[in-house]
């Protein structure tokens, strides 16, 4: 027999026997996927942003479907997709659905901080706040927009004044700012809250004063104006509790820094926010 069909057919012979047993196998080692794995998968926003703690939407999917995941836990999507899980997985919502936005909680920009010193190196915070920063505000916007960089929305640019300007209506909630600020400026709060008290120094009044012109003093006549308690001083700085909060502004007619901003475009809130 020529030698070239004799390797041709033992050559199917052997391809034969290797697929009839990776067929055995398939039967055995199968694994049963979950059909609403893909059906949860289907209904996430598909970017892999990791912003829900995992790997990506299909490890996210998996998490929701085995109940070690909330099915609210993907901010991007917010509450319209965790409706959507709900409705997968037959289960009701929890009210943690509130779609969040984030808050870059700083003023002091260009116009307002004292600058120290030159900044001349690579244009990243995490870089610029490893050596102290230029600012003269220890805790103050670096204003070098790595923030920015980081967000995969185009929600977010700097502006001529060297702050990130958030675009809120294409905001996702993400966090990818939140993580990539070495100072903790930005954080994320409901769609709904209209006033934010834009400072994170811990700096005493005077040498906050000395560094920025809109730096909170934790003079505490914001805390004395709110009617819900929704602010308190800590550690030299008012901070404001979301949760509490009415947008009622009264808070930022009293403050004598200009430290508080008000978002007109959002109403007063008549009481804390409705679970959803």
């Amino acid at each position: 027999m020529d030698s070239t069909l004799i390797a041709l057919v033992s050559m199917g012979f052997l391809g034969a026997v290797f697929a009839a047993g990776l067929a055995v196998a398939s039967k055995k080692f199968a694994v049963d996927v979950n059909p609403q794995v893909a059906e949860v998968e289907e209904a996430l926003p598909g970017i892999n942003c990791g912003a829900c703690g995992y790997g990506g939407c299909s490890s996210f999917a998996e998490a929701v479907v085995s109940g070690e995941a909330a099915p609210n836990g993907c901010p991007v999507g917010g509450s319209d997709v965790a409706r959507e899980l709900c409705r997968i997985l037959g289960i009701e919502l929890d009210g943690k659905g509130q779609r969040v936005i984030a808050q870059v909680l700083c003023k002091g920009g260009q116009e307002e901080a004292v600058e120290q010193s030159t900044y001349q190196g690579p244009r990243d915070c995490r870089i610029a706040h490893m050596i102290g920063g230029h600012k003269g505000c220890g805790y103050g916007c670096l204003g070098l927009g790595t923030c920015v960089d980081t967000c995969p929305f185009e929600a977010m640019a700097m502006s001529d004044n060297g702050l990130p300007v958030i675009y809120e209506d294409k905001c996702t909630g993400c966090g990818n700012c939140v993580r990539a600020c070495p100072r903790d400026i930005i954080v994320l709060a409901g769609d709904e809250y209209g006033v934010h008290i834009r400072c994170r120094s811990l700096a005493k009044g005077k040498p906050t004063r000395d560094a920025c012109s809109v730096g909170c003093i934790a003079c505490r006549r914001c805390v004395k104006e709110c009617p819900v308690s929704a602010i308190t001083v800590e550690d030299n700085l008012a901070r404001i509790d979301y949760d509490l909060c009415i947008n009622c502004r009264k808070c930022a007619a009293v403050c004598p820094m200009n430290t508080i901003d008000i978002q007109d475009e959002k109403p007063v809130l008549k009481k804390k926010r409705s679970e959803v």
